[in-house]
């Protein structure tokens, strides 16, 4: 369908009644011709309720934060708005939190770098709680990476044993094991992804979830590392070297999204779309992008141009033909992951589960 209309973004969400079956983003084709794609609503604070329990994680989409609770030290330290507390991340579709700590008077704190985000690590497992036992989402999961801020290694390992140990649910709510499960092993529990020990000091049997192997910083071109049977490739580029460059980061950070068919070995995308460049442009200009790009003032940033990819992999492929559709699969990690305003791309990572599936595991 092409409609005659004005000058706006490349794409964007239509506005549509409230109580509308559908959701409509409009994709601009020329100066003045635009389609509309249109797809189903989902309840993005329950959408893995809709996928069978014996899809793996590793072929899921999953949207995430990037500092998830980097909400303080603007502009260099900040990664997230205020306004998007982690309540709000979850109930909108987040599913992979990068949580940063450091310890402050023998407590868990967030930190990112240096700067203290002020959220005791005991109030972000109260809240993960409260979400995975809210009857409405307790068929939900968590993947929660935790990544050790400070150098006390076995001190800071003790410690997030603790302190699970002492928070609502305990420890019964965590799976921990260096394996990528089913959906459905780990319905209403939290994944451990641990960026933190080497030894599992302090952990029954060491077992402090899936573990990387390696984690090279600032690797340009990413990298790979084995979770058992499972194939992970990472894109974490995110020192970059000018706003110039953000076209090769979207590519880069989008391309090991696409799945394949044919792949022999089973493989999980982790995908981190933040970036910064010391020292003039941090991460809400990379994320946000700056000026009025729509009238060639300014440049698009990441979130408005991995926005516009999904919406070419969705217009370009079709949606009615199985075999043609886009087969998106990851777990994609942003920073500001509402903005631009009016174009968040959670509802789109949402919908990639629900398409392309007919050659993959697990998918009834």
């Amino acid at each position: 369908m092409r409609l005659d209309v004005g000058a706006a973004a490349k794409w964007k969400l239509v506005k549509v009644p409230a109580d509308s079956e559908w959701v409509v983003y409009r994709h601009k084709l020329s100066r003045k011709h635009y389609c509309l794609l249109i797809f189903p609503r989902r309840d993005t604070s329950c959408f893995l309720s809709l996928i069978p329990d014996t899809v793996p994680l590793s072929s899921l989409t999953l949207p995430g934060t990037h500092d998830t609770m980097a909400f303080y030290g603007w502009p260099i330290a900040q990664c997230q708005s205020p306004s998007t507390s982690l309540e709000r991340q979850l109930n909108a579709g987040i599913r992979v939190l990068d949580i940063r700590l450091a310890i402050v008077d023998s407590h868990l704190i967030s930190y990112h770098g240096i700067y203290p985000e002020r959220t005791l690590f005991a109030e972000i497992l109260s809240t993960v709680y409260t979400f995975l036992t809210t009857p409405s989402t307790s068929r939900e999961t968590i993947v929660m990476s935790i990544k050790q801020e400070d150098s006390d290694t076995e001190r800071f390992s003790k410690l997030v044993h603790q302190e699970i140990v002492a928070s609502p649910g305990g420890l019964g709510m965590w799976y921990l094991e260096n394996r990528l499960p089913t959906l459905g092993e780990v319905r209403g529990k939290v994944v451990m992804f641990s960026r933190f020990g080497t030894d599992g000091h302090g952990w029954d049997n060491a077992a402090i979830g899936i573990h990387p192997s390696i984690w090279p910083d600032n690797d340009r071109h990413g990298f790979t590392w084995n979770c058992q049977d499972v194939l992970v490739q990472t894109h974490d580029w995110y020192t970059i070297p000018s706003f110039l460059s953000i076209p090769e980061k979207v590519a880069l950070s989008t391309d090991i999204l696409v799945a394949s068919c044919d792949s022999s070995l089973p493989t999980l995308s982790i995908s981190f779309l933040s970036a910064l460049s010391l020292p003039l442009a941090f991460p809400p200009i990379f994320a946000r992008g700056l000026g009025w790009p729509q009238w060639g003032i300014g440049f698009e940033g990441v979130n408005a141009r991995v926005g516009k990819w999904l919406i070419d992999q969705f217009d370009e492929r079709g949606e009615n033909d199985v075999n043609t559709e886009p087969r998106i699969r990851g777990w994609v990690l942003m920073d500001f992951y509402e903005d631009p305003t009016g174009q968040s791309i959670v509802p789109l990572l949402v919908e990639c589960n629900f398409r392309g599936r007919k050659c993959e595991e697990g998918w009834a």
